[in-house]
C-alpha cells in the first residue's frame, strides 16, 4: 500500500549480475509495474515455489478433495508420468 509515494514494507539492497537487472528493468517496463513490484512478486514466487511445507499442504487438501482411490487410467497416467521425470 502506498501513501504520499510511500510504500509500506522492508527496504533492502542486494546485487544481482548486470544483465539481470538490465532484464528485469525491461521486464517491469513491459509489464508497466515498478521495479519494487517486479522484484516482489519474483521472490514471492520464488519463496511459494521453494516451501516444501506449503506444497505439501496444497497437495494433501486436493488429495483430501477428490479422494485417494486409484482406478487402472490413473495408475497408468502416473506410470507414464512417472518414466518421464529424470532421477
Amino acid at each position: 500500500m502506498a501513501v504520499g509515494g510511500y510504500t509500506f514494507g522492508m527496504k533492502t539492497a542486494v546485487s544481482i549480475p548486470d544483465e539481470v537487472f538490465e532484464e528485469a528493468e525491461r521486464l517491469a517496463s513491459r509489464l508497466q509495474t515498478s521495479r519494487s513490484q517486479l522484484y516482489a512478486k519474483a521472490l514471492a514466487e520464488f519463496v511459494a515455489r521453494h516451501d516444501d511445507d506449503r506444497i505439501t499442504a496444497a497437495m494433501d487438501q486436493v488429495v483430501e478433495e477428490v479422494g485417494n482411490e486409484v482406478d487402472d487410467f490413473t495408475r497408468e497416467a502416473a506410470r507414464q508420468t512417472l518414466q518421464q521425470v529424470e532421477w
